[in-house]
C-alpha cells in the first residue's frame, strides 16, 4: 500500500509539470488532447492526478514541446556546463512563439515558472562589465542584434538566435551595430 501511495504522488508531480508546460506553451486541454488523439475527458484525467498517465503519453507530450522527457518525470532540467546557441527556426513551433523551444519560453524555479524579463539594450551603452552567477541563463533576440560575451569568447546573435549559458562562466551583453537591439532573459535558480 505504502508504494502505491509513493507512486501516486510522484505521478500528480507529473500531471502538475505537464499541466505547466501545456500553459506556457499555450495549448489549452482540449487543443493538447486533440493533438495527441486522446478523448478529452481521458486526457482531463490525466492532469488531474496523473495515476493513469501512460508513459508512451508523457513521452508523446515531451517530443511535442521538445523537452527532455526525464525532466518531465523527475522535474530536474539538464544543467549546461558551458554554453549552447540555438539559430532562428531550430526548435519546434509552439502556439504563441513559433520556432521556440519551452525551455527558450520560461525556466522552472522551484514551483513556479520564471518569465522572461525583457531588456533593451543601445548601441551607446557602455563599457561592457562581465558579471557571473550560480543558475542558468538564456538570451533570446527579438530586434537588432546583440554580443554575447564572456571571458574567452565573442558571439554575435542576431533576431531569432537564442544562447543558453552557465552564468558561473564571466559574461555581458551588449549591442551590436548601431540599431537598438532587444532580448528576453531568463536567469533560473
Amino acid at each position: 500500500m505504502e508504494n502505491y501511495v509513493n507512486n501516486s504522488n510522484e505521478f500528480s508531480e507529473v500531471a502538475r509539470r505537464i499541466s505547466e508546460l501545456r500553459e506556457v506553451c499555450g495549448y489549452t486541454q482540449e487543443e493538447l488532447a486533440r493533438e495527441l488523439g486522446i478523448d478529452i475527458e481521458v486526457y482531463k484525467g490525466y492532469e488531474a492526478d496523473g495515476s493513469d498517465i501512460p508513459i508512451s503519453v508523457i513521452y508523446e507530450i515531451a517530443n511535442k514541446f521538445n523537452i527532455d522527457f526525464a525532466e518531465i518525470l523527475t522535474g530536474v532540467a539538464a544543467k549546461l556546463d558551458t554554453h549552447h546557441i540555438v539559430r532562428a527556426g531550430k526548435g519546434k513551433d509552439v502556439d504563441r512563439y513559433p520556432g521556440y523551444r519551452y525551455q527558450d519560453l520560461a525556466f522552472r524555479y522551484a514551483k513556479k515558472i520564471m518569465q522572461p524579463l525583457l531588456v533593451t539594450l543601445d548601441p551607446s551603452d557602455e563599457p561592457l562589465k562581465l558579471v557571473s552567477h550560480t543558475g542558468q541563463e538564456f538570451n533570446m533576440v527579438l530586434e537588432g542584434s546583440i554580443e554575447v560575451v564572456f571571458e574567452n569568447e565573442t558571439y554575435v546573435l542576431n533576431a531569432g538566435d537564442t544562447i543558453y549559458f552557465n552564468p558561473l562562466i564571466r559574461h555581458g551583453q551588449r549591442c551590436y551595430g548601431d540599431k537598438t537591439a532587444k532580448f528576453l532573459t531568463v536567469i533560473s535558480e
